[in-house]
């Protein structure tokens, strides 16, 4: 059974500036939670994370600046992000970003769900502390 989690945000930037920050695949030193990414191809890139663990991304859909959507997969699950991204008044952005994951190996559904949102929650904090530093 899927584990799902959604995270709302609005962010203080326009939509162009968030769109290119998201979608980066080579600025990614504001992101706490990873250490490399790799691209292999125009569609798919790997993520590795602090602790190791390389994730394969195969984007799935583009339509910049309101959509990304992408494949996960790694030892652990499988799973699809959607990024779907709105223009606001006074500049801002607003962000909704949903993941699916199926799980490989048994683990706790609460506990998987509990880590989901505070990865989301840490990548917004992230975020916005990046797109806060002075250009």
């Amino acid at each position: 059974m899927p584990i799902q989690s959604q995270i709302c945000r609005t962010i203080p930037a326009d939509i162009q500036t968030v769109w290119n920050t998201v979608t980066s695949l080579t600025d990614y030193a504001w992101r706490s939670d990873i250490s490399k990414i790799e691209p292999l191809n125009a569609t798919q890139f790997r993520e590795y994370s602090q602790s190791g663990t390389i994730t394969l991304f195969t984007i799935t859909q583009t339509q910049p600046p309101h959509l990304w959507e992408f494949d996960m997969e790694n030892e652990a699950f499988s799973g699809h992000w959607v990024g779907r991204f709105t223009s606001l008044d006074n500049g801002r952005t607003k962000l909704n970003f949903e993941e699916h994951i199926t799980l490989k190996k048994r683990l706790p559904h609460c506990l998987v769900k509990f880590y989901l949102h505070r990865q989301q929650q840490k990548y917004c904090r992230d975020l916005c502390r990046k797109l806060q530093q002075p250009r």
